[in-house]
């Protein structure tokens, strides 16, 4: 059965970038929350070492430095 959930004293700034969100994927803002809610809870599953090392050979990184350069231009494009 549904459950209705409540987020109350969202600050203005993330609700705003949240709408906007919503709109560049073409969904209300219940529906962008309910996306957000469930893509959190479908990556808890464990990554296995084999998974990991097919990401890497996919990325082709082969130094720890490729690895640390390729984190930050990931947290940098956020």
């Amino acid at each position: 059965m549904p459950v209705n959930l409540s987020i109350k004293n969202a600050p203005d700034q993330v609700v705003q970038r949240l709408r906007e969100q919503a709109e560049r994927n073409h969904r209300s803002l219940q529906g962008e929350l309910l996306a957000i809610i469930e893509a959190a809870v479908e990556d808890s599953r464990t990554t296995t070492p084999a998974e990991i090392l097919a990401e890497v050979r996919r990325l082709g990184v082969r130094t720890p430095s490729e690895a640390a350069a390729l984190i930050r231009a990931d947290r940098n494009g956020r």
